[in-house]
């Protein structure tokens, strides 16, 4: 689960969880990225996850979104850290379908798909290929492989802690360079979450029971 705070939805926070997540760790519902930051349209919001890091181009054209795993966006407007609002995504037959955003029928840990919620869906993009982009109710969808854009020297970080470094180099090595993610992105409109001010949102992967 990644974890950001946005404020006033014009800075680009991230939050990052490459390698260190035993419970799933190499699985397909491994979080590595979340991003959020105000869209070009300054009325929007753009929500990223990335799921699956360190896929190398030779196995990125197999890769797929696990169906029986749920992404969620988690969305707090009054700074509980509880969500008022999600947005759930689901792949399915080389489709991702989108619910919400929304307010969620029950909080925490657990979810249940939220099918009477906005519906709308995109094409999964193919690995090579020019992205499928949909729209709906001034949404826009993306979902499929990516090249990682998270820069991390992993190799220093680990000197620096071990104390055989005292910090970072400038410029580093990006341990993540040359290696994709799959990623899902939705824009949506800042009232569709009920809020222009600061939010905290996170991302959560839920397996299906």
């Amino acid at each position: 689960m990644g974890l950001c705070a946005l404020g006033a939805l014009v800075t680009v926070l991230i939050a990052a969880d490459h390698i260190d997540a035993p419970a799933v760790a190499g699985g397909t519902s491994d979080i590595t990225d979340i991003y959020a930051f105000q869209g070009a349209n300054t009325d929007n919001i753009v929500l990223v996850a990335n799921v699956q890091g360190l896929i190398s181009p030779a196995d990125t054209g197999d890769a797929r979104f696990d169906e029986n795993a749920m992404i969620e966006f988690n969305i707090d407007t009054d700074g509980d850290f509880i969500e008022d609002f999600v947005l759930q995504a689901i792949p399915r037959d080389g489709i991702m379908y989108f619910f919400g955003p929304t307010s969620p029928d029950q909080t925490g840990r657990n979810s249940r798909v939220l099918t009477t919620a906005t519906q709308s869906s995109v094409a999964i993009t193919p690995y090579g290929s020019e992205a499928n982009i949909a729209t709906n109710e001034g949404m826009s969808f993306f979902a499929g492989p990516r090249d990682d854009p998270f820069f991390f020297d992993f190799a220093q970080y680990t000197a620096i802690i071990t104390g055989s470094a005292s910090g970072f180099n400038n410029p580093g090595a990006d341990t993540f360079a040359g290696s994709n993610v799959l990623s899902v992105v939705a824009e949506v409109p800042k009232s569709s979450i009920g809020s222009t001010g600061s939010v905290n949102i996170w991302v959560t992967t839920n397996r299906k029971r």
